[in-house]
């Protein structure tokens, strides 16, 4: 779907671009493009919420006057033509004819849009996720360095941990089976997810995975926010007992009070932050002691500039840094490791989306070796594209 520009976005006008050097007129953003592909995945998987068969990574293109493309991605299970409405009727008109440089100061505009009062979480948020992340991925480009070097990180490798063998649809026997496969690849850390009916079925979950992968691999758990604060009370001796790492979204997202609670009481860390959407709610955790695992999202947060936002409140506080990888690790590999911060930098990794991107993700002995071309390791393979492309989902606006 095309979309003309009017000389008003909802009454926004976009900002003149006079007086430009050649250079900075190379910057103009020239057209923005949405489209979204729906990635199958290998076996249908579940957690305690949702079941998949594929995995959704949204996408938007921004174009600039000299060529240049910078690409925004999200990851969802639906939903994709939501998070490209946005763009398209709200975000575009505002971005087409401004500088593509000016990243903080597009932040601030797209997010004091009228769609503010619609939208300071969820879709609205997501979709200026995605915006931000084009820029950055545009600002690298113009560098000539990979995203990571561009905001001060160390080319070590990352260590990371696989969430993709404990998948809450699969037995106990099969789990078992996908991370003995995983620690045998050189993965130490893996994660299970909970979240059963009865929370007995969680606790021997629990309790057979640790027996099988002995004392020196590193477990957590996530619950999804399935359980209640009673039932989370109830599994805090059983995680402890099996020496579970950390206990991820044992509650409801929102609930900072029991959260506080669970961190309180028991010795295992609660980590949470893939539904947080905002720097402030992290900050209300955080300074409430709710949580001692931070997991801001890329695609969650607005974008780059929002998460570093949070990397370094974290960081401030003294707690663990480590992203949720709603992006599948492609945008984070860039971040972890960007912030001063006393704990060693750490990486969720599942590997659905590799094929998608032009440059994919390595992973060697469980430590993400960082990305060398430059840019955010997001432009899109053109093959993917041609795949998995959703119809009749996303649009393009251009003064081209």
């Amino acid at each position: 779907m095309d979309f003309e520009l009017a000389d008003d976005a909802l009454g926004l006008l976009s900002p003149a671009q006079t007086d430009l050097t050649p250079g900075e007129a190379g910057n103009v953003i020239v057209a923005v493009e949405t489209y979204a592909l729906a990635v199958p995945l290998a076996q249908p998987l579940a957690d305690s919420t949702a079941a998949l068969t594929s995995w959704i990574v949204p996408v938007v293109e921004i174009r600039t006057a000299d060529g240049r493309v910078g690409t925004g991605i999200s990851g969802v299970h639906t939903g994709p033509e939501l998070l490209c409405q946005v763009i398209d009727r709200y975000y575009a008109p505002a971005l087409v004819g401004a500088s593509s440089e000016d990243i903080l100061g597009t932040w601030k505009r797209l997010y004091w849009l009228p769609t503010h009062w619609i939208g300071r979480a969820g879709v609205v948020h997501m979709a200026l996720s995605m915006v931000d992340i084009a820029l950055w991925d545009l600002a690298a480009q113009r560098a000539g360095v990979p995203l990571w070097r561009l905001l001060g990180g160390s080319a070590d490798p990352i260590e990371t941990y696989n969430t993709d063998g404990g998948w809450l649809n699969l037995s106990v026997a099969d789990v078992v089976r996908d991370l003995g496969s995983l620690i045998d690849r050189g993965w130490r850390r893996v994660k299970i997810k909970v979240g059963k009916a009865d929370w007995r079925e969680d606790a021997s979950r629990v309790r057979a995975v640790r027996k099988v992968v002995g004392a020196d691999i590193t477990v957590m758990a996530d619950a999804n926010q399935r359980w209640d604060l009673a039932t989370a009370q109830r599994m805090l001796p059983v995680l402890a007992e099996a020496g579970m790492d950390w206990i991820e979204e044992p509650v409801h997202a929102d609930d900072l009070g029991a959260h506080q609670r669970l961190q309180v009481v028991g010795t295992v860390d609660v980590a949470a932050g893939e539904s947080l959407y905002s720097y402030h709610a992290f900050a209300s955790f955080m300074d409430a002691d709710a949580i001692r695992v931070v997991q801001p999202d890329v695609t969650r947060l607005a974008g780059v500039t929002e998460w570093l936002q949070v990397a370094h409140q974290a960081a401030g506080h003294g707690l663990r840094l480590v992203p949720h990888a709603g992006d599948m690790m492609q945008v984070h590999q860039h971040l972890a490791g960007v912030v001063l911060a006393e704990s060693p930098p750490l990486l969720e990794f599942i590997p659905w989306t590799q094929d998608v991107f032009e440059h994919r993700s390595v992973v060697n002995e469980g430590f993400a070796e960082r990305p060398r071309a430059p840019g955010a390791s997001t432009a899109v393979n053109p093959r993917a594209r041609e795949k998995w492309q959703l119809k009749g989902v996303g649009g393009r606006t251009s003064n081209e």
